[in-house]
């Protein structure tokens, strides 16, 4: 089989079982070890059988619902590649702009100074958030929280590998922070706000294989942001900045809730690339 059949064969096979047809190239690179450009430009090469057997394999098991990016082992984020597995939710491009948005405000709010400023990313999965915001402004002190242990290796191996400074601490929200008394200047997290009734009507390829603790929030998809605006005042130090992705539909319900917990902060509720309201950010002081 030369390359251009793999693809073609790939491709209808996808399409017949109603799975992306692209995610047959994205496979064969992964197998091949090629970029884009130089899988193009050695279609009329064929493919070694070896290679062959495992790009078949991994087509059939895609197409039976698994994410491509799980049978990658990896995902590609702000521009780098984040090891991810099936104990961590795969990031999303819509989380870069989060990413952006922190940078953005971090950069307004405390001024251009060389002082040291403290952040905690809740719910850290494969570390992508912390690891960015680490790696894209080495003001940061970059703390990140999961509560699955199984979720802080896979962030770990990531910071090694990106060879980003952060330190991981396993824990439940915010409370690794109160219970040892320990102020920050920026809370960052994407936290699970999908609804138990928004969950059943999933594609497979998410429900079945992503962590169901890393997506679903409970009957109102609210729960982890109320429980937050318990803990944000007890870790917040005076002059701080908050930063939520939510999911659609939910912007100024959270702002509102930002804004019941801390009155007098400046609450924005921002649309991501598709127009969809995605993140809350507040900045308070």
């Amino acid at each position: 089989m030369k390359v251009f059949e793999a693809l073609n064969w790939a491709s209808y096979f996808l399409k017949k079982n109603q799975r992306d047809e692209n995610a047959g190239e994205l496979l064969l690179r992964h197998h091949m070890k090629l970029e884009r450009a130089q899988l193009l430009g050695r279609m009329q090469e064929v493919v070694p059988s070896g290679i062959q057997s495992s790009f078949v394999f991994n087509v059939h098991k895609h197409a039976a619902g698994i994410p491509v990016q799980y049978l990658m082992g990896k995902e590609e984020f702000y521009g780098r590649n984040f090891f991810v597995s099936e104990e961590v939710l795969i990031p999303r491009p819509e989380t870069e702009e989060l990413v952006v948005g922190v940078l953005e405000r971090v950069k307004r709010h405390f001024g251009d100074t060389t002082e040291k400023l403290s952040l905690v990313d809740v719910g850290t999965g494969s570390g992508a958030i912390a690891i960015t915001l680490a790696l894209e402004n080495e003001r940061l002190a970059v703390n990140a929280t999961d509560i699955a242990g199984e979720s802080l290796e896979v962030a770990m191996d990531n910071a090694k590998e990106l060879e980003a400074d952060v330190e991981f601490l396993e824990g439940d929200l915010l409370l690794p922070f109160i219970e040892q008394g320990i102020k920050v200047d920026i809370v960052v997290s994407n936290p699970p706000y999908i609804t138990e009734k928004d969950y059943e009507g999933l594609s497979t390829v998410v429900k079945d294989f992503e962590p169901y603790r890393a997506l679903v929030s409970g009957t109102s998809g609210l729960e982890f942001y109320e429980r937050f605006m318990d803990e944000l005042p007890k870790v917040l130090n005076e002059r701080g900045l908050i930063a939520f992705e939510v999911g659609m539909g939910q912007g100024e319900a959270v702002k509102n809730l930002l804004l019941k917990t801390f009155p007098h902060a400046n609450a924005e509720v921002v649309l991501d690339i598709n127009g969809k309201d995605r993140m809350v950010f507040a900045e308070i002081g």
